[in-house]
C-alpha cells in the first residue's frame, strides 16, 4: 500500500485536507518529496529548525550522544551533562535572575508547567491571557485561548481566566489583580498574524504584575533564539519577565519545551507536595544535544546571518496592491493579503511553485514568513518574486 494511503488511515488527521506532501529527506533550506521535487521551507517546521535541516554541527552532537546513552532518567537521582550544561547555557544568556530552566516535552508542556508553577508560588488561581494569544493545545493552555471555535467542544476548561486585547491599558485596569497568578503574554502574537505589543503596553503590564503579586509569564516558544533579531523578545522591551516559556527551536529539530524562571520560584515545585510536576523524557539528553548545538551555533554566528536586514528585504520586497502589510520583527513575519484572496488556495498555488508555507490559526489572510535564518538574500528575492508573481495572477 503507498506510503499516503497508510498516512490517511492510521495516521490522526487534524484537518479535512492535509497537505500530504510525502517528504522523503530535507537538507538546509529545502524539502524534497518522493520524486526529487525541491520545495524551499518558508516556515521552519513553525519556527523550529533555526539552523536549517540536517546541520553537521546537530548531527556530530546527536550521534556522540546516542554514542554513549540515551535514555536513563532525566529528574531524580540521575545527572546528565548535555541536560545542565544546556540550562547553563540558557540561563547565560538571559537576565541574571533568570537562572533555573525546566525542561518538557513540547511548548504546550512548558505553559502547563508555568500555570501550575505560578499558582502554587503566589498561592491564586487566576491568570490573564491576551485575545487571540495561542500558548498550546493541552487544557491548560486552551483555557488560555479565548477563540470559542476552538474551545467550545472542550468545556469545561479552567475558570478565573481574563481576557485582553494587546496593547488595551483599560481592560487589564478593570481586572481585580487579587485573584491573579500570572499574566502569560505573547509579546507577538504569532498566529493573529505576527503583531507587536507597543513598547508602553508591555511596561505597564510589567509594573501591573510587580504591583500586585503577580507573575509575568513571556512566551518565548515562537520568538526565542534570535527569531525577532535578539536573543529573546523580551529584550526589544527593557524588561525583565518572571517566567519564560521556550519550545520549538529549543530543540534543534527534536521536542522540546523549557520553563525558565528564578531558583526561588522553581523552588516552589520541591517541597509540599515533593514532585510538582514530573515527565520522564524532559531533558532528554539527546534532545538537549541536539539544541545545544544548534542555539549555540546561531549565536556563535548571529553577525553572519543578518537577521534584521532579512527582514528588511522582506518588507521593501513585498509591495503589491494586494499586500495591506508586512507585520513582526526579523524573520518572524506575515504577509497581510486583501480579503478577496483564499489562503488556503494561495498557498497551494505557492507550494505548486515549490514554495512550502502556512496560514495561522487566528488570521486567514496572512501568509507564515518564518524561514531557517539561515535563508540567503538571493532565496529572499525569489520567494518574494514567486509571492509577487502569484498575486499577479489574481490581477
Amino acid at each position: 500500500m503507498q506510503i499516503r494511503s497508510l498516512f490517511l488511515k492510521h495516521l490522526a488527521q487534524t484537518n479535512p485536507e492535509p497537505i500530504g506532501l510525502v517528504i522523503n529527506h530535507a537538507e538546509g533550506m529545502y524539502l524534497y518529496d518522493n520524486n526529487g521535487n525541491k520545495y524551499l521551507d518558508l516556515i521552519a517546521g513553525i519556527s523550529v529548525s533555526n539552523v536549517g535541516h540536517q546541520h553537521p554541527d546537530v548531527l556530530d552532537a546527536v550521534k556522540n550522544q546516542i554514542d554513549r546513552n540515551m535514555h536513563v532518567m532525566v529528574y531524580g537521582e540521575v545527572i546528565h551533562d548535555q541536560t545542565v550544561n544546556y540550562a547553563h547555557w540558557i540561563c547565560s544568556n538571559m537576565s541574571p535572575n533568570l537562572n533555573s530552566v525546566y525542561f518538557v516535552n513540547s511548548g504546550s508542556e512548558a505553559t502547563d508547567t508555568a500555570m501550575k508553577l505560578a499558582k502554587r508560588y503566589t498561592k491564586k488561581s487566576g491568570f490573564v491571557a491576551q485575545i487571540d494569544s495561542y500558548h498550546g493545545s493541552s487544557q491548560g493552555p486552551l483555557s488560555l485561548m479565548n477563540d470559542s471555535y476552538f474551545t467550545k467542544r472542550y468545556k469545561p476548561l479552567l475558570n478565573g481566566i481574563y481576557y485582553i486585547n494587546q496593547n488595551n491599558l483599560e481592560e487589564l485596569i478593570d481586572i481585580q489583580p487579587s485573584r491573579i497568578a500570572a499574566v502569560v503574554m505573547e509579546l507577538i502574537q504569532s498566529e493573529r498574524g505576527a503583531l507587536s505589543a507597543t513598547l508602553e503596553f508591555v511596561r505597564y503590564v510589567r509594573e501591573w504584575c510587580t504591583k500586585n503579586n503577580i507573575l509575568l509569564i513571556v512566551d518565548e516558544i515562537q520568538t526565542g533564539f534570535y527569531r525577532t533579531g535578539k536573543p529573546f523578545a523580551y529584550m526589544h522591551y527593557g524588561i525583565e519577565p518572571d517566567v519564560i516559556l521556550l519550545g520549538k527551536a529549543l530543540g534543534g529539530g527534536m521536542p522540546m519545551g523549557a520553563v525558565v524562571t528564578s531558583e526561588k520560584i522553581m523552588s516552589s515545585f520541591t517541597h509540599n507536595p515533593i514532585l510538582g510536576h514530573i515527565t520522564t523524557f524532559g531533558g532528554h539528553p539527546v534532545v538537549a544535544a541536539a539544541g545545544f548545538a544548534a542555539n549555540n551555533w546561531v549565536f556563535q554566528n548571529i553577525k553572519q546571518l543578518k537577521v534584521e536586514e532579512k527582514s528588511q528585504l522582506f518588507k521593501e520586497l513585498l509591495v503589491h496592491q494586494k499586500i495591506k502589510t508586512v507585520e513582526g520583527r526579523g524573520l518572524l513575519l506575515a504577509c497581510h493579503l486583501t480579503t478577496d484572496i483564499n489562503i488556503v488556495e494561495f498557498n497551494k498555488k505557492l507550494l505548486a511553485k515549490r514554495i512550502f508555507t502556512d496560514w495561522f490559526l487566528f488570521n486567514m489572510n496572512a501568509i507564515r514568513i518564518a524561514p531557517p535564518l539561515i535563508i540567503s538574500n538571493e532565496e529572499i528575492k525569489w520567494v518574494c518574486k514567486m509571492i509577487l508573481d502569484t498575486l499577479n495572477e489574481y490581477d
